[in-house]
This record gives structure tokens, sequence and C-alpha cells, in this order.
């Protein structure tokens, strides 16, 4: 990492403070995380190695991490590849990700999915031909039409399921639907997808934006067809108390980890980004907690330009003037990588894995307190992979945060009144 810049590339110090330039040969790298410190020296191998480094620190620190992932990470196959992988590690605590993700992570355990498989297809191919066909084209992934038909048949019955019968926030509804999932892959014997995995987990998914994809879709069905006096159906989504839970476990960050605060690595953009850093302002900003801080650590890697004014191409440094990110820390816990994520996140992910189990085999062999005192790193990448499991202090963690907001309400209450 190259302490003298900050993430929009002006200097912060003098130059003759700077580390000097590494570039070992590739052939003199045994690992791949050696090879990314070692021989990417500069240009835009520099940012991909200062992502490295960053996630590398705030990894071994024990950091609890956040993940914002947008785009079709399920129908593409990228969480089988690597971010089940990642999530499995115990280090991150929560995602933020789209109804899509959810609703495509399904397909693989349907009982159809044999006879249905994912294929590639060209992206410039015949897209005419491909509709007649009844295939479906994402990018460069085909999957026949019939696939979806069966996920919306699958998705109706296990909403009208009883434990869906009440009001939830989409954290709950997700991991019952992940269990629900975890069910179906069991029986025809599929891997684990990424709901399934975050329900064994007790990982929360929050979803911004949950009336845009095919989950919603298919609640709305079924509400239509209660107001209709057709069935009884009496699931309903709270977004009050959803946004107020993903405060809570931001407020839990704060106040109760080791670290005092968290990290977090946006894939993408959207709206998975912008819920994922909003728990600040809305506690800051709206609820009047003064004292609460931004991310300690916030990894970026994004396809926009900065220059088209999105939320998914603004550095770190922008959302410092939000109190998105911690100011006093900025300059030098935060990278913003522009690439497409599905070319870097599988050599970063790897990277990552492999450390942690270099560090594991050391740990036999020196035991946990002389392999700490080597490797200040190791306690941070070898957490309890079973991770944090917010989602079983949902309830407390609510309340801790109603009782602060309890004695600030009077503070709240004025504003309203003048």
């Amino acid at each position: 990492m190259n302490p003298t810049r900050n993430n929009t590339g002006s200097r912060s110090s003098c130059p003759a403070a700077s580390p000097e330039l590494t570039h070992r040969p590739v052939t003199e790298m045994r690992h791949l995380d050696q090879l990314l410190l070692g021989s990417f020296p500069s240009f835009g191998g520099a940012y991909l190695r200062r992502v490295y480094q960053l996630l590398e620190e705030a990894i071994g620190r024990g950091v609890p991490m956040t993940l914002a992932i947008s785009g079709p990470v399920t129908a593409s196959g990228q969480h089988l590849a690597w971010l089940n992988p990642l999530l499995d590690t115990g280090w991150f605590c929560l995602l933020s990700t789209t109804d899509a993700v959810c609703y495509h992570d399904g397909h693989r355990g349907l009982d159809s999915a044999k006879d249905h498989p994912f294929h590639e297809v060209p992206i410039f191919g015949d897209d005419g031909a491909l509709r007649d066909e009844r295939t479906i084209r994402i990018t460069d992934i085909g999957f026949d039409e019939d696939l979806l038909l069966d996920q919306d048949q699958m998705i109706s019955r296990v909403l009208m399921q009883p434990e869906f019968q009440r009001r939830m926030t989409g954290t709950e509804m997700r991991s019952l639907l992940g269990a629900a999932f975890a069910k179906q892959e069991q029986r025809t014997q599929a891997p684990e997808g990424l709901l399934a995995l975050c329900h064994r987990k007790a990982m929360p998914i929050f979803v911004g934006a949950p009336s845009d994809g095919s989950v919603f879709l298919n609640s709305m069905k079924l509400w239509a067809l209660a107001r209709l006096g057709e069935i009884d159906y009496k699931f309903e989504l709270d977004l009050h108390e959803e946004v107020l839970e993903s405060c809570a476990y931001h407020w839990w960050g704060c106040n109760e980890t080791e670290t005092k605060g968290l990290g977090t690595l946006v894939l993408g953009g959207g709206v998975p980004k912008n819920f994922n850093l909003q728990p600040e302002p809305a506690l800051a900003q709206v609820l009047g907690f003064e004292e609460v801080r931004g991310y300690l650590y916030d990894v970026q890697i994004t396809s926009a330009p900065v220059t088209d004014g999105s939320l998914s191409s603004c550095p770190p440094s922008e959302a410092v003037t939000w109190g998105k990110v911690d100011k006093d820390l900025y300059t030098s816990t935060t990278e913003s990588l522009q690439a497409d994520y599905s070319m870097v996140m599988p050599f970063l992910a790897k990277a990552l894995l492999d450390k942690r189990a270099r560090l594991q085999a050391l740990q036999v062999e020196l035991g946990p307190e002389e392999l700490a005192r080597r490797h200040p790193e190791a306690p941070g990448f070898l957490r309890d992979p079973n991770g944090y499991r917010l989602l079983d202090q949902r309830a407390e963690l609510l309340g801790k945060l109603e009782k602060e907001l309890k004695q600030r309400s009077a503070g709240l209450l004025k504003d309203l009144r003048t």
C-alpha cells in the first residue's frame, strides 16, 4: 500500500517518504499473494495490489466485513466459483445485494435443472434465434426459459408456506427462503447456493430494492390472488424495520466489536452499494447519533467511470464527505479499482484463501500463541468460520439500538415541532 497517495491520486505527504517501488520477478513467486504483493508495481496493477493489501490488512486485523455485490453473480455461477468460499471463512458479517441475485440462486437446485443446464452463448450472436429456441441470455450465459417458469412455481409454493404468513423484514424472509433452497439442493444433490450458505451462517441478506426482482413479483401474484379472495396470503415486508436492522448491525460494529468499526468490500455499485453505505447517515444524520463512525476500510471494484456522476463510480473519498467512510483513516484504508470484478475476484479470493490455509497449517505446527507472535494477522485470518451470526442476535441488537434511540427521542421530537 502506498500511504502517500489518497484514493483520488493527490499527494498527502512528501514524496521522499514514499516506499521504494517493489518489482520482483514472477519466477520468484511461490504463492499467489506473493505475486500480487511483489510483481504488480505500477499503473492498474498497482491498484490491484493495493486492493489486495487492504483486504489482507482488514482481515488480518479482525475487522468484520460487509459485502455489497450487484450483477448476476448467481446466474453466472460466480457464487460457486469464489463468492461462497469467501463468505464461508467467517470474515463477512452481512451481505447487500439484489432480489434478482436471490431469485436466480435457486435455479441449480430445481428438479428440472439437469434437463436445463446453463451454457455459454455468444455475446454478439443471433438473439432472435435464441428467442425462438426459448433461450434466455445474460451476456454470455444462456439457459432455458422453462427454468424461470419452474423457479416461479417453486418460489410461489415456498411463499405460501405457514412460516411466511406474517409481517417480517427482508432479512428474515431471505433466511427462510435460504432454508427452503437448502432443502431442495440437498434433495437434488446440487451444490450449496448463496442463500443456503447465508442461512447456514445466520448471515443477513439485505436487498435495498426488493420490488425490483422476481422473488417479489411472485409475492405480488399471491398478494393479488388474496386481494381477489382466491387464496389466504399474509406475507408482508417490513421495510422500516429492515432499515433499522441494518442500523443496529452498524451500531454493533462500532460499539461491540474489538475493532470498534466495520470494513466493506463493494463489488459493482447501484442499490446494493448505496444500501450498504447508508446505515451511518441513517444513524448520524437522521436519528441523531453524532458519535457513530463510517467504515474503517472501504475497498471498491467497479467498472463505472468516476466522471459519470453515478453512485456506482464514486470513490470512497467522496463517501467520506457524507460520513459513510472514516475521515481520519480513508487516505490509507480505502481504494477504488476500476475493473470488472468478475476478472479479478477469483484471484483475490484465491490469494486470501491460500494464505488462510497456510496459516492454518502453521497453527498446527507452531500452536496459536507462537503463530500469533510470528504472524500477528493470523488470529484475524483464522477467526471462527461460523461467523458473526447476526441473524441469531437480531432481536437483541435491535433492542439495544431502540433503547439508545429512546434516550435521544426528545431531540427528534423537538425537530418535528419546529
